[in-house]
């Protein structure tokens, strides 16, 4: 089969540059990378379709055309959008419906044929893909990965912002608009979990667009961890390098008497959402946490959490509440921070780590999936999880009421600091979590297991293609836009919870 995988924003190329240099990059392009190399080997051919960039400032997105070093199969095929200069994805919107689709099109018709089947990711890639099915191009799914209305009210309520100053920064009458658009105009949309199903896609600002009547239009495909890096039993060339690396973190940051301490390691990136800070006030609330463990923050580009400098503003405000907190609960001499360089490095560390009894902390308010502890478990590293998202799923099965992995209240420090002593307290179950947890990771959550998933979803689509009605139109606004027909603002008030 031919698949398109659609990602206007995913800055895709062989090297996998800039992978968290940059807030529009991240999980969803490992997800995509993943599963379409993935489904190559499995006989099928990909074209992972993105916008193209030629920046000096983002070099490696030029050619139109490229492809990853022995996958023939896949190739990254890049479109222009908006101009050469590399652009948020915020931006983009003007750009989609009257550029990047109509580029879309006219490839494939130079090429005399056109993908069976496409799969799209985000709101932005959803609405081209709504799009093109209505002008005669293939079926489609949606993968939502996270949506607007959601990251809309948590902003309201945490940043204390307005929605008018919130939609001149990040676009969400559109965002929103295209996610209904997206998802409704669907053959299948594909969310992690269930909860990801009923949570997201159940909210008031998607009513209408996703009926009660749709729970057959949705696929439930978790996304997996690449066990060619992060698994407890690789070895890297550099596997010492990065291990010595750790210990001159810890001489210089952790006295002598504290060093043996295993490690409590946060490598999130830094967002509001992933609470870096919550996780300092646990540990300082705990006596017996502090006696236990020491805290280790990861932080790319780095080397001294204590001098923030060189972060972007927003990243800076997150690293100075953090050593707020550090200074105000007298917390040096018990955190470290080190800067690693991508997956290999990070995968290398948790290894290294592992040998220390260490675990790995993700206190997020909310996590619509959570890859980033199934990663370090394959890695050997046991996880205390937020229970709100996915890891609620991932790391606890109802039916048999069994854990692979501690679950916490992200807004509880104090539950959090008990979660933690679980692992790393005097009475731990440290290898039990260990070992449950990767062997949950190798049963349920790899690449190829996502690609099998997606697979038979799409071949569902193409042979057994069903008639919808009732699809929601497409604003002219997405096709010829106008700053006087703009999307109003006044959408959002109807969307979002009071």
């Amino acid at each position: 089969m031919h698949i398109a995988f659609l990602n206007i924003q995913g800055n895709f190329d062989p090297q996998d540059r800039y992978w968290t240099a940059h807030p529009d990059f991240g999980g969803q392009l490992v997800y995509v990378k993943e599963v379409a190399l993935a489904l190559c080997r499995m006989g099928h051919d990909v074209d992972i379709v993105t916008r193209r960039i030629r920046d000096p400032e983002w070099p490696g997105f030029e050619a139109d055309i490229d492809v990853y070093p022995n996958e023939p199969k896949v190739r990254i095929v890049r479109l222009p959008c908006g101009g050469d200069r590399f652009l948020r994805k915020q931006e983009l919107w003007p750009y989609i419906g009257p550029e990047w689709v109509p580029n879309l099109i006219d490839f494939y018709r130079r090429e005399g044929r056109q993908p069976a089947a496409v799969t799209s990711h985000y709101g932005d890639s959803g609405l081209a893909a709504a799009i093109w099915q209505q002008q005669g191009g293939p079926r489609y799914t949606f993968t939502g990965h996270s949506l607007g209305a959601q990251k809309l009210e948590r902003l309201l309520i945490y940043n204390h912002a307005d929605i008018e100053n919130l939609d001149r920064e990040f676009y969400f009458a559109r965002r929103i608009t295209a996610e209904r658009i997206a998802m409704n105009h669907a053959a299948y949309v594909i969310t992690s979990t269930r909860q990801e199903r009923l949570e997201q896609y159940g909210h008031l600002a998607y009513e209408r667009a996703i009926r009660n009547g749709d729970t057959d239009r949705f696929a439930v495909i978790p996304p997996g961890v690449n066990l060619d890096i992060f698994n407890a039993g690789v070895r890297e060339p550099d596997e010492n390098n990065i291990a010595n690396r750790i210990e001159q973190t810890l001489a210089r940051d952790i006295p002598e008497e504290r060093r043996g301490l295993p490690l409590v390691v946060c490598s999130s990136r830094l967002e509001p959402k992933k609470n870096h800070v919550g996780l300092v006030l646990a540990f300082a609330r705990s006596a017996e946490l502090q006696a236990a463990a020491n805290l280790l923050f990861v932080v790319r580009g780095l080397d001294d959490i204590r001098q923030t400098t060189g972060l972007r503003e927003d990243e800076q405000r997150i690293m100075d509440k953090v050593v707020a907190a550090c200074e105000a609960a007298k917390l040096w001499g018990k955190v470290a921070g080190c800067s690693l360089d991508g997956q290999t490095e990070l995968a290398a560390a948790y290894r290294h780590l592992a040998k220390r009894r260490s675990v790995f902390a993700l206190p997020a308010l909310y996590e619509p999936f959570g890859l980033a502890p199934l990663e370090a478990i394959a890695a050997g590293l046991p996880a205390c999880v937020t229970r709100c998202g996915g890891p609620s799923e991932s790391l606890y099965d109802e039916k048999t009421d069994t854990a692979y992995g501690v679950l916490v209240d992200p807004v509880d420090a104090c539950a959090i600091a008990a979660g933690l002593l679980k692992l790393v307290g005097p009475d731990n179950d440290w290898e039990s979590y260990r070992d449950a947890g990767r062997r949950r990771v190798l049963e349920k959550y790899t690449w190829e297991a996502t690609a099998r998933s997606y697979l038979r979803v799409l071949e569902a689509m193409v042979k057994h293609p069903v008639k919808r009605s009732g699809m929601i139109p497409i604003p002219e606004y997405f096709l010829h836009p106008d700053p006087q027909r703009d999307i109003s603002i006044d959408l959002l008030g109807a969307f979002v919870h009071s």
